[in-house]
């Protein structure tokens, strides 16, 4: 069976082929006779009814600076045209992201978009996570300056965080003696109107920030991400280093409790963050690690994503 794949991701010139995963799934897609597009979500249109394109044929290889060759562009109809879209553009989930669900669920399902639009747009990282208060630490979602310095005096030690961000941008550690509070909802204030996302300081991040990668709501393998020394996040973007993991039985608890409702959301390939046995995110939109996994533990999960999308077609 031969798909034809539409990729809606970020420049192909700007992506590291040795981390990012959606580079790997494109890879397999090749490997199985699968036939690729890539196109920015900037060049995504819809008028009277018909979701289009404009795309560019795309051929990948493992070669640094030449790891990719692109066609002529050409305008796709995505209903038509398409089997499957992979929405894999990078973060922020900002009103641009939330617009292009919007459009691609217009042709879902009968073109496959992965993971599902509506879902994707209705589970936010930080915000789907709460569906789950057992499973995560003490946390506080609010734009009331009171709340947060309530929360924090009964806390202490805290996290705050941009409710929408990503990659780490925006991860403050306040310590109990910190004075910058006030001055940095200030700063968040003057920036955005969203509220904040307040959370209990988990010591055990020094001993990582885990991502545990589910497809089809079964987890399948973890990779463990260590902060740099004096770092708070383990983020890859910020200086994290990726060590092999294996995963606890607290881990695969929370990913029997969160995996019926990532399958029956259509959410395909999900990324979890854990630290200490706590859920913290639940990575919806572009979720990573497939590479650190293959190099740790020798596991090609894109090929049990790519299975799972043609048991779909």
């Amino acid at each position: 069976m031969s798909l034809r794949v539409a990729v809606q991701m970020d420049p192909m010139e700007s992506i590291n082929i040795d981390g990012d995963s959606s580079f790997a799934l494109m890879l397999e897609a090749q490997a199985r006779g699968h036939k690729l597009w890539h196109y920015h979500v900037r060049h995504l249109s819809m008028k009277a009814g018909e979701v289009t394109a404009w795309a560019h044929p795309v051929t990948v290889k493992r070669e640094r600076g030449a790891h990719y060759e692109f066609g002529p562009p050409v305008q796709l109809d995505l209903a038509r045209d398409i089997d499957v879209v992979l929405m894999r553009q990078d973060p922020p989930f900002d009103m641009a992201y939330i617009t292009a669900t919007h459009i691609l669920e217009h042709i879902h399902p009968k073109t496959l978009v992965v993971n599902d639009p509506a879902s994707v747009r209705n589970a936010p990282e930080k915000l789907f996570v709460l569906k789950f208060p057992e499973l995560m630490p003490e946390t506080l979602v609010t734009s009331d300056t009171r709340e947060i310095i309530r929360f924090r005096q009964e806390h202490g030690d805290i996290i705050v965080k941009p409710l929408f961000g990503n990659g780490g941008a925006g991860v403050f550690h306040l310590k109990p003696n910190d004075s910058n509070l006030n001055s940095l909802i200030e700063m968040f204030t003057e920036r955005s109107r969203e509220p904040l996302m307040v959370q209990k300081y988990l010591p055990a991040v020094r001993q990582g920030d885990k991502r545990v990668i589910l497809i089809d709501g079964v987890a399948l393998g973890g990779i463990n991400r260590v902060p740099a020394e004096g770092e708070a996040r383990s983020n890859m973007h910020v200086g994290g280093t990726p060590v092999k993991t294996v995963l606890t039985e607290r881990e695969l608890e929370i990913c029997a409790k969160i995996g019926p409702e990532l399958k029956a959301r259509g959410m395909i390939f999900v990324g979890i963050d854990v630290i200490g046995g706590y859920l913290t995110e639940i990575n919806v939109t572009s979720p990573t690690g497939l590479q650190e996994l293959a190099r740790f533990d020798g596991i090609h999960l894109e090929r049990n994503i790519w299975d799972a999308i043609e048991a779909r077609r």
